[in-house]
């Protein structure tokens, strides 16, 4: 299967309140995305909480995801806000073994049209790794038109977006447009609870927080999608639907972290100043686990 195709599961960046990665922790949830049949691994993410980390805590935390497994690609995101800084992350993605990068137009000014291009265009020279566009306007301010990522997909290495759920609710719509603004790019989506509509309207890959925690349930929801099954897509997406409620009220950053918690799989808490749900969301969060 292509990287930027199919299932792509996003796991949390553990760390200390110092903000040091927890490896064995990292580790321990990209095998378990290894293990449930994900297509692969997105670290640093939005969900991996990428801009509170240094260069070199994103170097040693891709060394040690790209060591914990053997099976499945790691695309490593690389969004800081100066253009120099994002080519030397891309460099050590690369070094350490990345398979493909994920670039978001992070800024603290908010950017035109042409200095997003120019950035994209100075930090596809930085590797040879592909590059997937991170379209993610609740963050960055920044909103990717058709047009423009069609002047984005001439670029060599641009070979991907990662789209968000429209505002429109029309996915079918949204799809076709960037389709034929750039027929040569895998077009995926993120947001969990639009993404069955998504992939069975054909885009190519679902980019998604709960399979971080959830690999095998979403693998098995993403690939009746794919395959077109409409009443086990419905019956698997069921399984979330308390979960992804939870998600479009709160947001999912802050309660992914509670569920790994919930789990087991590490007792990292979101970086300050983010602060972890309270006793009530909490219990109406363990109650809505896809178990």
């Amino acid at each position: 299967m292509a990287l930027f195709s199919g299932l792509s599961a996003f796991p949390i960046t553990p760390m200390t309140s110092e903000g040091e990665v927890i490896a064995p922790d990292l580790q321990r949830l990209v095998q378990r995305i290894e293990a449930g049949g994900a297509d692969s691994i997105g670290l640093f993410g939005s969900t991996g909480t990428y801009m509170f980390l240094s260069r070199d805590q994103r170097r040693r935390a891709v060394a040690a995801a790209v060591e914990a497994v053997a099976s499945i690609p790691i695309i490593v995101g690389v969004g800081a806000i100066r253009t120099d800084e994002v080519q030397a992350l891309a460099r050590d993605a690369a070094a350490e073994g990345a398979s493909g990068l994920l670039l978001a137009p992070v800024s603290y000014t908010p950017l035109t049209e042409e200095e997003v291009f120019q950035h994209f265009l100075a930090v596809a020279s930085a590797t040879d790794l592909p590059l997937c566009i991170y379209s993610n306007p609740g963050t960055t301010n920044f909103t990717f038109r058709p047009e423009l990522v069609a002047r984005l997909a001439v670029i060599p290495t641009v070979a991907a977006i990662k789209l968000p759920l429209p505002a429109s609710g029309d996915i079918a719509s949204d799809l076709a447009a960037f389709r034929q603004a750039a027929p040569s790019l895998s077009i995926g989506y993120s947001g969990d609870w639009g993404c069955k509509a998504a992939l069975l309207a054909g885009a190519d890959c679902w980019y998604s927080v709960a399979a971080g925690l959830f690999p095998e349930q979403a693998a098995a929801l993403a690939a009746a999608a794919i395959r077109g099954d409409y009443e086990e897509a419905n019956r698997c997406e069921a399984a979330f639907a308390g979960l992804w409620d939870l998600f479009r009220a709160h947001g999912s950053l802050r309660l992914i972290y509670a569920v790994a918690n919930m789990l087991g799989l590490t007792e990292a808490s979101p970086p300050k100043p983010l602060l972890g749900p309270d006793e009530g969301l909490t219990a109406s969060l363990r109650k809505a686990l896809p178990l």
